[in-house]
């Protein structure tokens, strides 16, 4: 059980290692500056209106600012951060038509 569970923590800190190389959410970085605006006013992941569950959290990923209605979603989109940014790109597409 043990083993079980030292394995597990190695891969989730492996697994967020990696992620965070794509990923930025330090106020007042450089990276937050230079950031793409976030275009919607809902959440990218519940689909859910940014403030309505309070404070919205924002992390910047390849240079485009994601914002998110609750601590929940940033996860699930760290999970399969491209499939986001491809609804992400598609909502932005609809929106211009």
């Amino acid at each position: 059980m043990k083993k079980t569970t030292l394995i597990t923590t190695a891969l989730a800190l492996l697994a967020g290692a990696f992620v965070q190389a794509g990923c930025s959410h330090t106020p007042g970085s450089s990276a937050e500056a230079s950031a793409k605006p976030y275009p919607l006013d809902h959440c990218l992941v519940s689909g859910d209106k940014i403030g309505e569950m309070g404070k919205p959290i924002a992390i910047i990923y390849q240079g485009q600012e994601i914002k998110f209605c609750c601590s929940d979603c940033p996860p699930k989109f760290k999970e399969d951060p491209e499939k986001y940014m491809t609804k992400l790109a598609e909502e932005e597409k609809k929106a211009k038509k």
